[in-house]
């Protein structure tokens, strides 16, 4: 099998410094909004890279659950591999591929643990199912098959089969306070309309950068 000429023309559109605007947010909500207007299937799922201590990147796919001018918010298990080299390591990078589009967002910054009240309107917010399967994953731990999985699902269901399933406290949500956001949008003949906001005292400095 070759590669090397599966390829296609990227020409859905450009983006002109002119068309762009001047808050990172507001381009970002105008974009995510034209996203699930396309009907582009999960527009709110986004890769997190996180970092270890031994300096190995890792990335995996998210859901974006809320966003504003503070950051980028998403919620995980604290015990999962993300949560734990953003422990060690607090800086990140988020990768919207609206490649339906034509169209990236690429976001850097440092996560921030949310607030305890936060999560627990979150939490409480998840369909009953999602609430059990908090309880019953020990994200990233190694298990003995799928079996298990299920084992362990039923069994929680049952625990909780009475009333509200309270908040594990073992389950949290970050904020992804930006430093930096990139817009691309593929252009013709690999002439990609390339925008980076980047913090500066408090104000965005924004720069084309070259494809």
């Amino acid at each position: 099998m070759s590669l090397q000429d599966n390829r296609r023309e990227y020409d859905y559109g450009k983006l002109t410094r002119e068309s762009l605007s001047d808050n990172p947010f507001e381009q970002f909500t105008l974009w995510m909004t034209q996203a699930i207007e396309a009907n582009i299937q999960d527009p709110t799922a986004m890769s997190v890279a996180t970092v270890s201590a031994a300096g190995k990147p890792w990335q995996r796919m998210v859901l974006l659950k809320d966003f504003d001018e503070r950051g980028f918010v998403f919620y995980t298990n604290l015990g999962s591999r993300k949560a734990q080299e953003i422990a060690g390591n607090a800086q990140v990078s988020l990768h919207f591929p609206w490649l339906q589009l034509d169209r990236q967002v690429i976001v850097g910054g440092r996560a921030e643990r949310l607030s305890t009240i936060d999560v627990m309107k979150y939490f409480l917010s998840r369909p009953k199912a999602s609430q059990l399967a908090a309880w019953a994953s020990k994200q990233s731990s190694r298990i003995n098959s799928r079996q298990a999985l299920e084992t362990q699902f039923e069994q929680v269901k049952a625990k909780f089969a009475q009333g509200e399933i309270p908040l594990p406290d073992f389950w949290g949500g970050f904020r992804v306070v930006p430093e930096e956001i990139e817009f691309w949008q593929g252009g013709e003949h690999r002439l990609h309309d390339r925008f980076q906001f980047k913090l500066n005292e408090g104000a965005w400095d924004i720069s084309r950068l070259s494809p």
